[in-house]
């Protein structure tokens, strides 16, 4: 589940990290270069590598940003959760994450896969990663219990995993593709993501733990 912050007013290393994470939307990770960064970003060549001197400490405070927007965006979804929210209310958030994540803004989307594969090889990216995957899984267990789910991190963090691989089917293959193997669906496809993880209401998660040892 990606979730985009407002903008606001940002810092010198928020700046150059926002625009490294443009240019591994749009050019993959073969275009991520100090010299391209300074470029985009409109500062002097030379300003990326002052402030992340590595191609690794790059793609690592990239990972990082894109954590600690998607940790703010996900505090202020909890402040604007009604307290009525419903399991329907939910499941109706995965479309229009999806339609949001492969459609209306994939930015964010293109570069977490490009970082995926970094975190392969890179074990600081691996560990930036981690911390959004946490941050994710924990977020939407909360907001599902919130709607009388008995979710845990595991079943939100599943949840997160198949969003992931639809949300790549979707933006690398082509329609026909798509409609022959029943994924032409965004809406279905959100719905069917969620459904396939969420657990029926019922115990509660504390019980759920206890019981399963």
């Amino acid at each position: 589940m990606v979730i985009l912050l407002v903008s606001r007013t940002v810092s010198r290393r928020e700046l150059l990290c926002d625009t490294a994470i443009q240019i591994l939307a749009v050019e993959g990770g073969r275009g991520l270069t100090h010299r391209a960064i300074d470029r985009e970003a409109g500062v002097p060549i030379g300003t990326t590598k002052n402030y992340f001197p590595t191609r690794e400490a790059v793609l690592t405070a990239c990972a990082g940003r894109m954590t600690s927007l998607h940790r703010a965006a996900v505090q202020r979804l909890r402040e604007t959760t009604p307290p009525d929210i419903s399991a329907t209310d939910v499941a109706e958030l995965y479309p229009a994450l999806l339609r949001r994540a492969v459609a209306d803004d994939p930015t964010q989307m293109l570069a977490m896969v490009e970082l995926y594969l970094e975190a392969v090889r890179r074990p600081g990216v691996r560990e930036a990663l981690s911390g959004m995957v946490l941050a994710n899984a924990e977020a939407a267990a909360a907001l599902q219990q919130a709607a009388g789910l008995p979710s845990t991190v595991r079943d939100t963090g599943l949840l997160d995993a198949y969003f992931l691989g639809v949300a790549i089917s979707l933006l690398a293959l082509p329609a026909e593709t798509l409609r022959t193997v029943g994924l032409d669906d965004p809406y279905a496809l959100g719905i069917g993501v969620f459904s396939a993880t969420a657990p029926s209401a019922g115990p509660s998660p504390e019980r759920r733990s206890s019981g399963s040892g």
